[in-house]
């Protein structure tokens, strides 16, 4: 509502000003001749930095003159202006960008009309309304980026999207339904950057807060639902901070499934850790199973206590831990069985191996195989 009588009183105030000008200058004589040494130049650095520039082009001057009597029969005009976007901007939280927006396209549109002054004083009074325009906006994503940043985790969270992140995606899907027909957007790309910056850091914040879930499972979910919603949005300033969601939900994904994966076969796990640390230390591999702790008596007593039901059974229970924390909207669950299933088989190929080096000769295996790994996912895949 507040964008559309901005857009009306716009309109309107452009005829009158317009004709307004027009009146004074050829009722009262007043020069526009850039040699007149009464000619006041209208130096864009007056109106706009740098950096907004293109939104003026006054390719003419404005007479001294003009201006004094045009400010003071619209002496009333920026203030009553600045009045109304204080209170655009108070109606809704992110009120200022459609205020950037419909000044903006005011002003663009002011000079490609036919009718409007290629300088006029409107334009002039606009340019100050737009400068404001562009101020509300950066406070607003400032407040945004602290708002973020410093978000609180539920002391109870178990897990699931964060309240930055949903923050993020609000203000992403309003300002992008905001900037849909607007000339320039270069602003809100470098808001959507700065926004998206406050969003990762407050995610990795979580490696430092006492979570009674696994925090690399929340991070990993959490980089999973932004590069998930930013492939649907196909914001191209955002290319980078996709690509980066994706590579950070991977890294916390291989963090999370290395601290499940010894999980269904702790002790025999454990004992391997132990035999790699030994050759890392220099021990023979033909000369490992002569040490006390891992002798090939010691390995028989490890395997003894994996027969492949109680693999199975572990790895049940692993799969409903899995299931339990992690939060149904996302769907990860399949990508993450799948994950740990490689990783488990993998493990399951190094014990292999390790046995076939260290303990030659011994007939030392393991009480099920990789076909029987195989099988004991597939079945719990399927029952779930």
């Amino acid at each position: 509502v507040s964008k559309q009588i901005l857009e009306q009183v716009l309109r309107e105030l452009q005829p009158l000003c317009t004709m307004e000008q027009q009146f004074v200058e050829e009722f009262f004589q007043l020069s526009q001749d850039p040699a007149d040494p009464q000619v006041l130049e209208v130096s864009v650095g007056t109106i706009a930095p740098s950096h907004l520039i293109p939104y003026f082009f006054f390719s003419k001057r404005l007479a001294e003159p003009t201006i004094q009597l045009l400010s003071e029969i619209f002496s009333c005009l920026e203030p009553e202006l600045k009045a109304f976007l204080e209170v655009c901007n108070k109606v809704h939280p992110f009120s200022c960008l459609q205020v950037l927006v419909t000044l903006s396209d005011s002003v663009f549109k002011m000079w490609g009309s036919s009718s409007a002054l290629p300088s006029s004083f409107l334009n002039t009074v606009l340019g100050n309304m737009l400068l404001l325009a562009k101020s509300s906006f950066n406070k607003c994503i400032g407040t945004l980026c602290k708002e973020i940043e410093e978000v609180k985790v539920p002391s109870k969270m178990k897990g699931g999207i964060l309240p930055s992140v949903s923050r993020f995606e609000e203000f992403v899907n309003f300002s992008e339904e905001v900037f849909r027909t607007a000339r320039r957007r270069g602003e809100l790309d470098k808001a959507h950057l700065r926004l998206a910056g406050s969003v990762f850091s407050s995610i990795n914040s979580l490696s430092s807060a006492s979570l009674k879930v696994n925090t690399d499972m929340v991070m990993m979910e959490n980089f999973h639902h932004v590069h998930c919603f930013l492939c649907q949005k196909k914001i191209q300033c955002l290319e980078g901070t996709k690509k980066e969601a994706k590579q950070r939900c991977s890294e916390h994904m291989e963090k999370y499934i290395t601290q499940y994966l010894g999980q269904p076969l702790e002790k025999l796990n454990h004992f391997f850790e132990g035999v790699k640390a030994r050759l890392a230390q220099g021990v023979k591999e033909e000369e490992v199973s002569f040490q006390l702790a891992y002798s090939k008596q010691e390995l028989r007593k490890v395997i003894e206590k994996y027969p492949g039901k109680e693999v199975k059974r572990a790895l049940e229970t692993l799969y409903r831990k899995i299931h339990k924390y992690l939060s149904p909207e996302e769907n990860l669950l399949p990508v993450v069985w799948h994950a740990m299933e490689h990783e488990f088989l993998h493990q399951y190929q190094e014990f292999e191996d390790l046995i076939q080096r260290c303990y030659a000769g011994s007939g030392i295996t393991m009480d099920f195989t990789m076909e029987d790994l195989l099988s004991y996912f597939n079945s719990i895949t399927r029952s779930n």
